[in-house]
C-alpha cells in the first residue's frame, strides 16, 4: 500500500432481482463488486411483492463482501449511496418492525385506488402537484390498497419508506428518503421539492408516517455501531440521500446539465432529459421528478416493450440464429444485428408497432397492441428484423418529442442498456434523434450514480457536475448519418399515423 491515504466510496444498488454493491476509488475505478439475488412473490396474479428482510441482508453482505475482496482499510471508505428500485411499499410498525412484504413497482393491483386518488385530489390538480397521473405502479395507490383491503396493518403502520431507504434505516436508524425516489410515491410536490400536505390531507395519509426528504447528495446519517460490524465499516461512515434507478443511472452517465439525455434500451425503453428548469407535461405522457443534481428535475418518457419485441422475436423466429450463434460463440443479438443490415432504411416499406404490452409515452393506452404494416410477399426475415428495431427506435423518438414539446432540449444523448450495446440501433438512435450518441466507458450506471453522490457528500467534489466531469468518460460516438436523416424521418412520419388510425379497433379488440 502506498503511504498516502486513498478515499474510497460504496455504491449499493438494490435492484428487483438482486443487489450490487461496487467499491469505487475516487476516480470512480470498480475496486470490488459483489452481487446478491433474491425472490420475487406473486401471490396472485398482477400481483408483486418481496420480502424487505431480503434486502437488508443483502446489502450487509454486499458491503461486507466488497470489503473483504478488496483489502481497502474501513476508514478509507469515505461514504456510502443508495439507489434503488422506485415505488415499492415498506411499513413499520411501533417498533420498527415490517409488517408485511413490500409491493413493489411492478404490481398492478391498484386500478380501483388510482380511481379514488385521481376523485379525491382532482385530475388536473394532481398534475399540477405530483407532475404524474395516478398510476398503478407508484406508492400513494399501494398505501390506500393496503388501507382498503389490510385494515389491521394499516392501523399497525407508522413509518412508510422506500425499498432503498429501508435498508439507509436498518445501516443508520433514520428516517430519511430523498427528493428523486420521494417523486415516485405520488406524494411529493414536485416543483417545491417536499411533501405535499395538500394530497396528504386528500388521501389522508399522516405526513408523520413519511421520512425526512434531502437532496440527493446531502449526508442523511451515519452508519450504527452494529451495522458498521456487520458490513467491516467505520461506525459514523456517512450515508448520503442517494437516488431511484434511473436517477442514479443518470448520475452514472452524466447526464446532469441541460441539453444531456439518456435512452435506456432493456425490456422497457425508457427516454430521460435533465432540466433546471420544472416542466410538467398536462397530458401526463411523460413523468416530471426532481432529479439527483439538487434543484434540478428531469423528464421520463416510457417505451413499454422496446428489447421486450426484439426478445420476443428471436425467441419466436430466430431459432436458427440461436443455433449458429451457439456454434459461433456469439449473442445471438449479434447476427441479428447483422441480418437488420441486409435490409435498408424503412426495412423495404415495412412498419413495425411495438406495443406488445399496451404503451406509456405518448399514447397513454394499455389496449395498444403491437403491428406489422405493410407485410407482402417481397418481405424476409431480414425486413421483419430491420422493421421491428426501427419500431422501437420510432416509439422513443415519440419520447423525445414529448420532451422537445416541453421546452426540454436533448442534443446531447448516451445510449445505455442491452439495446445501447448494439451499434446497428445506436446508429438509427443518432439517425431518428439527429444528434450524437455516445455509450460510457463504465458499466456500471446506477452503483456509479450513487457512488458519485457519495463522494460530494464526504466532499471530495464540491458538486455533482464537477464530479461527472472528473469521472465519466464517454466511449464510443455514432454521428447521425446526414443522408439516412430525412430518409427515415419519411418513415417516422408516417409510423406516427398509424396508432391514430388503430385506436378504436385496438379498443374493439380488447373487449372482443
Amino acid at each position: 500500500m502506498e503511504c498516502n491515504s486513498m478515499a474510497y466510496v460504496i455504491g449499493v444498488d438494490l435492484g428487483t432481482s438482486g443487489t450490487k454493491t461496487v467499491l469505487f476509488d475516487e476516480m470512480g475505478k470498480v475496486i470490488a463488486s459483489h452481487t446478491i439475488e433474491y425472490p420475487m412473490y406473486q401471490p396472485k396474479n398482477g400481483y408483486a411483492e418481496q420480502d424487505p428482510a431480503d434486502w437488508r441482508e443483502a446489502a450487509f453482505a454486499t458491503i461486507r463482501a466488497v470489503m473483504d475482496k478488496s483489502g481497502v482499510s474501513a476508514d478509507e471508505v469515505k461514504g456510502i449511496g443508495l439507489s434503488g428500485q422506485m415505488h415499492g411499499l415498506v411499513m413499520l410498525d411501533k417498533d420498527c418492525n415490517v409488517i408485511r412484504n413490500s409491493i413493489i413497482w411492478c404490481d398492478q393491483r391498484t386500478a380501483k385506488e388510482c380511481d379514488e386518488i385521481t376523485e379525491r385530489v382532482g385530475k388536473e390538480r394532481l398534475i399540477e402537484i405530483t407532475a404524474n397521473p395516478a398510476l398503478t405502479g407508484f406508492t400513494a395507490s399501494k398505501i390506500l390498497w393496503v388501507r382498503n383491503n389490510e385494515p389491521e396493518n394499516y392501523e399497525k403502520c407508522r413509518h412508510i419508506l422506500l425499498p432503498k431507504d429501508y435498508v439507509r434505516f436498518c445501516l443508520t436508524g433514520e428516517f430519511a428518503t430523498e427528493v428523486s425516489d420521494a417523486s415516485g410515491m405520488q406524494l411529493l410536490d414536485i416543483p417545491k421539492r417536499q411533501w405535499s400536505d395538500e394530497v396528504l390531507e386528500k388521501l389522508e395519509i399522516d405526513k408523520s408516517m413519511l421520512a425526512k426528504v434531502y437532496e440527493s447528495p446531502e449526508v442523511t446519517g451515519g452508519l450504527t455501531a452494529e451495522a458498521a460490524a456487520r458490513c467491516g465499516l467505520k461506525a459514523g461512515t456517512i450515508v448520503v440521500g442517494g437516488a431511484g434507478d434511473n436517477a442514479a443511472a443518470a448520475v452514472g452517465t452524466g447526464v446532469v446539465q441541460d441539453g444531456r439525455a439518456f435512452t435506456t434500451i432493456g425490456t422497457s425503453g425508457v427516454v430521460f432529459a435533465h432540466t433546471s428548469e420544472i416542466t410538467i407535461d398536462k397530458g401526463g405522457r411523460v413523468h416530471t421528478f426532481c432529479c439527483a443534481v439538487p434543484d434540478c428535475w428531469h423528464v421520463m418518457g416510457v417505451t413499454q416493450g422496446a428489447g421486450l419485441s426484439l426478445k420476443w422475436f428471436r425467441d419466436n423466429f430466430c431459432n436458427a440464429e440461436k443455433e449458429t450463434a451457439k456454434a459461433m460463440g456469439v449473442d445471438p443479438y449479434y447476427l441479428m444485428d447483422k441480418a437488420a443490415l441486409e435490409s435498408p432504411i424503412g426495412a423495404n416499406k415495412l412498419l413495425y408497432l411495438p406495443y406488445l404490452m399496451g404503451e406509456r409515452t405518448p399514447h397513454l393506452d394499455p389496449n395498444a397492441r403491437g403491428v406489422f404494416f405493410g407485410l407482402s410477399a417481397i418481405h424476409e426475415k431480414r425486413d421483419m428484423l430491420r422493421a421491428v428495431m426501427e419500431g422501437v427506435t420510432y416509439s422513443l423518438r415519440d419520447c423525445v418529442e414529448v420532451c422537445r414539446e416541453m421546452g426540454v432540449s436533448v442534443s446531447d444523448m448516451m445510449a445505455c442498456g442491452g439495446g445501447g450495446s448494439s451499434p446497428v440501433w445506436r446508429q438509427m438512435l443518432a439517425d431518428l434523434y439527429d444528434c450524437p450518441v455516445k455509450t460510457v466507458d463504465s458499466k456500471e450506471g446506477p452503483a456509479l450514480g450513487v457512488g458519485i453522490l457519495a463522494a460530494v457528500g464526504a466532499g471530495m467534489y464540491k458538486s455533482v457536475p464537477e464530479a461527472c466531469d472528473a469521472i465519466i468518460h464517454p466511449a464510443n460516438v455514432q454521428e447521425p448519418v446526414a443522408e439516412n436523416v430525412p430518409e427515415y424521418e419519411k418513415y417516422y412520419q408516417l409510423y406516427r399515423e398509424i396508432y391514430p388510425a388503430l385506436k378504436e379497433q385496438f379498443q374493439k379488440l380488447s373487449v372482443l
